[in-house]
């Protein structure tokens, strides 16, 4: 899937270049970007690869450059999904740009790009329940709380976590655009 450039008020989404390696770097190697994300905290080869693999055409993932400063602050994982017409969304913001909403304003861009432009019948995004920043997000964007998996994604030896999974069909973002402009 070739993937979108998009554009906020605040916000330019692009694809990933080999070149950001040192800003995905600089959030995926802080504990706190990276406690509730399978793959954990990258060091700096990681962060070459990750750039490297996103920045390729196999890419499921987009840089969120800040306007004003032109900085990567995040990216934002976008994907289809095992299922025809269906793809997946997340998000990881550097811990500096916490709080700020980037990552609702990214996610609104996302899914009126995959429900408006990639016609998509279903987006979906998941978390774990402690991570209440990420399920929130999900809430904001009007994505519905689907499932509750207990002890289903494996972290490490030993290490079970649950894990949210929210979803929007396509009837639902036309219901919330038709509420507000916003979304």
């Amino acid at each position: 899937m070739h993937l979108p450039e998009v554009e906020t008020s605040r916000l330019r989404l692009r694809p990933i270049a080999a070149g950001d390696w040192p800003a995905i770097f600089a959030y995926m190697s802080d504990p706190r970007v990276t406690a509730f994300l399978p793959q954990g905290r990258l060091d700096e080869e990681a962060s070459r690869a990750f750039a490297l693999k996103h920045s390729s055409d196999e890419g499921e993932a987009l840089a969120v450059i800040e306007k004003k400063s032109g900085q990567m602050i995040g990216h934002m994982p976008f994907h289809r999904w095992f299922a025809p017409e269906t793809f997946e969304i997340g998000w990881a913001f550097n811990h500096a740009h916490h709080g700020k909403g980037y990552a609702t304003e990214a996610g609104q861009a996302l899914l009126a790009h995959a429900f408006e432009t990639l016609k998509a019948h279903r987006v979906i995004a998941t978390c774990q329940p402690e991570n209440v920043a990420s399920w929130r997000v999900a809430e904001k964007l009007g994505l519905r709380r689907e499932a509750h998996f207990r002890a289903a994604l494996y972290r490490a030896p030993g290490i079970w976590w649950d894990e949210f999974f929210y979803a929007l069909l396509a009837e639902e973002y036309a219901a919330l655009r038709s509420h507000s402009p916003r979304v």
